[in-house]
């Protein structure tokens, strides 16, 4: 009787899995759908652009079956790879648009770091807002990955150079052997463009290895325990609308302020 429940249960738990799944992935489909039907009514090219894609692979693998005795069959390998290449151009023209529509707005640097894009070898670990200065006109974001911890800056140059260097001297003081690399983001000379962020990230000496970052991140993490609040407590993730109200987030950040001095 027992093993008849417990069979129940089982099979209750895979079918209530089984659903999730399906789900999860109508979910994903219906999401991916509607960034394509925004990103065709921006961008006219990416229609033309993907179907080139399934074309000229599709007629590439066709003429190379021919060639080979007339395997006609490779038409279909062909259209397959044709529409993963369709899907990598819409993926990385959506990606382009994202860029510039968020672009010059504050916690931008902090949105690409939320997706930066994991690969073999390498992770990265991304804390938005580790410091700011009241006003919002600059913020220092934190990366913990394979070369050991990044500091990436937007905002006013002379007030993030500032930030950085307090974020260096703290990161020094609780974790000194852990290399520290900065980055300022934005159009300026010796500041690196949004969109080219992960390239520069990707850039930097490989001092870790992809288990090794796991332990430096939770080293680096348990120094946020340190004080009464998290550093970028009351920070909104991702980029700020423009003209946005910040007084009442000016207050909360002072009163954060205060409850770590006491």
């Amino acid at each position: 009787m027992a093993d008849d429940k417990q069979k129940a249960a089982t099979k209750a738990a895979k079918a209530e899995a089984k659903a999730a799944k399906r789900a999860k992935r109508k979910q994903t489909w219906s999401q991916l759908w509607q960034a394509f039907n925004m990103q065709r009514k921006q961008d006219k090219k990416l229609i033309p652009l993907m179907v080139l894609a399934i074309v000229g692979v599709a007629a590439a693998f066709f003429l190379i079956g021919l060639a080979w005795g007339g395997q006609w069959f490779m038409l279909i390998p062909g259209i397959g790879l044709g529409f993963v290449l369709a899907m990598f151009i819409f993926s990385r023209r959506l990606e382009g648009s994202m860029y510039e529509r968020v672009g010059d707005q504050p916690g931008a640097a902090g949105w690409a770091l939320d997706n930066l894009r994991n690969t073999v070898g390498i992770v990265w670990h991304s804390k938005q807002g580790v410091a700011m200065n009241r006003s919002l006109s600059a913020i220092v974001h934190r990366v913990v990955g394979n070369p050991g911890v990044v500091l990436v800056a937007e905002g006013s140059p002379a007030a993030a150079k500032d930030l950085v260097n307090q974020q260096k001297r703290r990161l020094d003081r609780l974790a000194g052997d852990v290399p520290v690399y900065e980055m300022y983001v934005g159009d300026g000379e010796g500041q690196v463009p949004l969109k080219n962020l992960q390239r520069e990230l990707l850039k930097l000496p490989r001092n870790y290895k992809k288990n090794e970052v796991y332990s430096v991140n939770a080293r680096i993490e348990a120094m946020d325990t340190i004080g009464s609040a998290a550093p970028g407590a009351g920070l909104p993730k991702g980029p700020m609308p423009r003209n946005a109200n910040l007084s009442g987030m000016n207050r909360r950040m002072r009163r954060a302020s205060e409850r770590r001095s006491k």
